[in-house]
């Protein structure tokens, strides 16, 4: 027989529903950080901030006077900004906001990014690059999986002059006839130029 509760207890459960009982999304979360290899927690967090700010002033321009021309500068704002992040494909339609998630920001991420531009094999490849130092945004060295490459800054993100990385797909295309301008990668050349950089960090903290 369950005892009767005491009264700093019914006092503590006394605004708690258990009919009601709020579930959490933790499963579908836990699939996010999984597959894009989010490693804090807090970066999702941020991410499913961002997009239901980004889902809610969208929806009060929508809420706007149709023949309203602020509604449309609004919009075409909006629109821009998110197309220009990457966030959604076109310009199209307002619509397209109400679409952009947490998963919208993860794939703005640079190791998604460099898969997409085929410098790495996968997300563990990619982040170990990064970190490693290897990949550069312009003429900034980038070492946080976390830095997020708009559409405009894609085109920008290759190897560090000085990286092992970029002289193994030199080597390689080279030996092959496509030039240098070309880059290829097979899964001995990632996994030769993985390792070795893993040596030369092993060595450089044992000289440390």
């Amino acid at each position: 027989m369950v005892r009767k509760l005491r009264f700093h207890e019914q006092k503590l459960l006394k605004k708690v529903d258990f009919i009601n009982w709020e579930v959490d999304n933790n499963l579908h979360e836990v699939k996010v950080l999984r597959k894009y290899r989010i490693e804090k927690r807090e970066d999702y967090t941020k991410y499913n901030k961002l997009s239901r700010n980004i889902r809610e002033l969208a929806q009060k321009i929508r809420d706007l006077n149709e023949k309203d021309g602020y509604r449309a500068q609004c919009t075409a704002q909006l629109l821009e900004k998110l197309y220009s992040v990457g966030l959604i494909p076109t310009k199209q339609s307002l619509a397209l906001a109400n679409d952009v998630n947490a998963s919208s920001f993860c794939r703005r991420r640079l190791p998604w990014v460099m898969m997409k531009l085929r410098m790495a094999q996968n997300l563990k490849n990619a982040i170990t690059f990064i970190e490693q130092g290897h990949i550069r945004v312009g003429p900034e060295i980038i070492t946080d999986p976390a830095f997020l490459v708009t559409r405009n800054m894609e085109d920008f993100v290759t190897w560090v002059d000085s990286s092992k990385i970029k002289q193994h797909v030199m080597n390689y295309n080279e030996e092959v006839g496509y030039g240098v301008t070309m880059t290829l990668f097979t899964p001995s050349l990632v996994s030769s130029g993985v390792e070795e950089c893993t040596m030369l960090e092993r060595e450089r903290g044992v000289s440390e």
